[in-house]
């Protein structure tokens, strides 16, 4: 059975913010504390997000960087983003990120979600690459300064408009 963790976070901000800020996947090394960034593959740099569309995701943990190949499955603006994560050309896992309109539409409660997809060679090699052995357990606390992030960087430029 997949392992699967979640965090929530309200964000007084409409959730086509939240969406544009979370689906510009160069920006996510603002708010994460392990993800950097990441490279959209070819012209769809200035295309909305579609499923489908490639990027190469880059992470730093305190042991060293790597990167993940993902694709997004998912892309329902304001609503739902979701993409799969590879690593060496296996399965890592599932990213998604859920927006639900709240305060009649003037704010978001954003939900994160990991799934772990890992079979055995990369449960094995995972922690000799991050030097992370508890992957549920970091992703958790990850997920929470991430939101934490988010929220204050959106509402802060939101409430500047």
């Amino acid at each position: 059975m997949d392992q699967r963790v979640s965090e929530s976070i309200e964000i007084a901000v409409p959730p086509s913010v939240v969406y544009d800020a979370v689906t510009n996947v160069a920006d996510m090394g603002r708010w994460s504390p392990e993800c950097t960034g990441a490279d959209v593959k070819g012209d769809e740099i200035a295309q909305r997000v579609t499923p489908g569309m490639k990027f190469t995701g880059h992470n730093r943990s305190a042991k060293r960087p790597w990167s993940t190949q993902c694709t997004v499955t998912a892309a329902e603006p304001g609503v739902r983003f979701t993409f799969l994560a590879r690593g060496v050309g296996l399965r890592v896992a599932i990213w998604s990120y859920r927006f639900e309109p709240l305060d009649l539409g003037m704010a978001t409660k954003v939900t994160e979600t990991w799934i772990d997809q890992r079979g055995w060679f990369m449960h094995f090699i995972g922690p000799k690459v991050s030097g992370i052995h508890d992957r549920a357990t970091h992703n958790r606390r990850t997920m929470e300064v991430t939101l934490q992030r988010l929220k204050e960087s959106l509402e802060k430029e939101h409430q500047a408009l």
